[in-house]
């Protein structure tokens, strides 16, 4: 260990700092302290029960809702009996549900591009699951067979920790997607045009990194090192987990349990009504601010009429 790595021993350790602490309280304060300690240990063991019977809730109500959400994807993509009379043609389902459904939630849709829509027209169901170790959420996205990639399934998954009972983004980690030649999204193909006077006269062409939903599955990525970040790349790459976070979410508390409504507009009525109230809300606090007393203004007024007055030269 070098001597950088070596503790300053003029910083005590935490227990250390405590037990000082303690030893400098008056006996009688003391023992109010360890009456007061004993109360906390009481409340720590119910939070850990409590945190317990939360993650085994999750898992319950997970388990219930999942055979409601295989009978939703069979209706969807046409594979129940239900949906095929004898004598009639097997039925083709809901054709672009998903896609209807992402692009309904504003937060969802600004991520997808008009290039995008035609491979997520082949999205045939999206899953979410809780995941106990490491802590955090999987989504899965279901493909039919299409032009773009091979992959059947794309994953994300969002690994959390816990700082002061708040979960924390730590990473998210996505699919590597298996582009067939020419259909890779996440490019576009840019040509230039050759210099006038110039021998060749075949116009240069390059890949060009892109906009489009399917960088989803390619997360931000921390540096080992973050010293190593300068400030304003490290709020840029801040500001990418942070959105990249709230997509994920989204489509895990919002579009997974309520697709159907997301799809016929009537969850997007609900969000724009709830939006609307918030608005209110915010409006109703403006006005308070704008309301001014007369002493208030007669104050202001004094203030400003200092500020104009010239100071005097000696």
């Amino acid at each position: 260990m070098s001597n950088a790595d070596q503790p300053d021993p003029a910083v005590k350790a935490p227990s250390a700092r405590v037990a000082e602490h303690l030893a400098s309280l008056p006996e009688d304060v003391k023992q109010r302290v360890n009456s007061l300690q004993e109360i906390q240990k009481e409340h720590d063991e119910i939070e850990a029960k409590f945190k317990k019977e939360r993650e085994e809730l999750i898992t319950k109500y997970q388990n219930l809702y999942a055979p409601l959400y295989e009978k939703r994807a069979s209706i969807v993509n046409a594979s129940s009996a239900e949906e095929t009379k004898p004598d009639e043609a097997a039925s083709n389902g809901v054709p672009e549900f998903w896609l209807g459904a992402l692009k309904a939630n504003e937060i969802v849709a600004v991520q997808i591009t008009e290039r995008d829509q035609g491979a997520l027209k082949y999205l045939k169901d999206i899953k979410s699951y809780y995941v106990s170790s490491p802590k955090g959420f999987k989504l899965e996205f279901y493909f039919d067979e299409n032009p773009y990639f091979t992959n059947s399934v794309l994953t994300k998954e969002y690994h959390m920790e816990e700082d002061d009972d708040e979960p924390i983004l730590e990473r998210a980690v996505g699919t590597k997607i298996d582009w067939k030649p020419g259909k890779d999204l996440t490019v576009k193909l840019m040509k230039k045009k050759p210099k006038k006077g110039a021998k060749d006269t075949t116009p240069q062409t390059k890949l060009q990194a892109c906009e489009t939903f399917f960088n989803f599955f390619n997360p931000p990525e921390i540096p080992e090192n973050e010293e190593e970040i300068d400030p304003e790349e490290a709020e840029e790459l801040q500001d990418l987990m942070e959105q990249d976070y709230d997509v994920g979410a989204t489509i895990r508390d919002k579009i997974v349990p309520h697709a159907v409504s997301w799809f016929t507009g009537e969850a997007v009525e609900s969000d724009d009504e709830a939006g609307d109230d918030e608005d209110d809300e915010d409006e109703e606090d403006e006005d308070e601010d704008d309301e001014v007393t007369d002493d208030e203004e007669e104050f202001d007024a004094k203030e400003e009429a200092k500020q104009t007055v010239p100071k005097r030269t000696r």
